[in-house]
């Protein structure tokens, strides 16, 4: 009974939230302009729901396309500095930097480049760079992770840098980098949509799309609409993302 329980809390809570939310706005008579009730999103995901999934494929196809770039430009970029550590100290100041820095102030530079007819390039490199980091930070503390006994261990039988870095440093990163791969992924959905925003152009026809265009009719209800949907897709990437970590991890414990 407890376990019933605490597995029907959160859609519970989730029930009794929707349920004050309809009727304030039912008793309070709230124009639906300014805040619609959950009957009406409900019925603005229902009558737009084959605009919405395709709105849902294109933000989650750049999504996963940027978080592709970022983990393999992170995952080079940690390896070869992982072999000198002067390397580590030029580049990772440059890479602190552009993790700090706010993806919405370069998004109009990379828009120009990009090119204007060309808004999902932009948007997949803006993603790309919010999702960089983590892999980046995850891969170069995993190879700093190995057990320092078997290094010295490596040593004295004279493996190579190359030979350690395969079979000691990078079995020992591969935490790290599913963490960091994790981190990313709700980053990289994020960071497309900043971007769509930035880019104000409807050709990537994506949710942040969407949103902007129901708001500027003034139509709330399809903007709720938008982001009910845009939070359930991030909320399944992240759970997919999940359990391929749990089961890497479980492959990796039994090796």
């Amino acid at each position: 009974m407890r376990r019933a329980f605490e597995l029907l809390a959160p859609w519970l809570l989730l029930a009794a939230l929707l349920g004050l939310w309809e009727a304030a706005c039912r008793g309070l008579a709230i124009p639906p302009y300014l805040l619609p009730p959950p009957s009406a999103v409900g019925a603005a995901i229902a009558s737009g729901w084959p605009s919405l999934i395709v709105s849902t494929w294109n933000t989650l196809k750049m999504a996963l396309l940027a978080l592709a770039v970022a983990s393999v430009l992170a995952q080079a970029l940690a390896l070869a500095i992982s072999l000198s550590p002067t390397a580590e100290r030029a580049v990772r100041p440059l890479a602190v930097i552009l993790q700090v820095t706010p993806v919405i102030a370069i998004a109009p530079l990379v828009i120009i480049w990009a090119g204007a007819d060309n808004p999902a390039r932009a948007i997949v490199v803006l993603a790309a760079i919010v999702a960089f980091f983590p892999i980046f930070s995850g891969a170069v503390t995993g190879l700093k992770a190995a057990d320092p006994d078997l290094s010295r261990l490596f040593r004295l039988y004279g493996a190579t840098r190359l030979q350690t870095l395969a079979r000691l440093r990078l079995p020992s990163a591969i935490p790290y980098l599913l963490e960091g791969h994790k981190v990313a992924a709700g980053l990289s959905v994020i960071g497309a949509v900043v971007a769509e925003f930035v880019a104000g152009s409807g050709a990537a026809q994506g949710l942040a799309w969407r949103i902007l265009e129901a708001g500027n009719r003034l139509q709330t209800a399809r903007m709720f609409a938008a982001l009910v949907v845009l939070g359930l897709m991030a909320a399944l990437l992240h759970v997919a993302i999940d359990r391929a970590e749990k089961a890497a991890l479980a492959w990796w414990r039994g090796r």
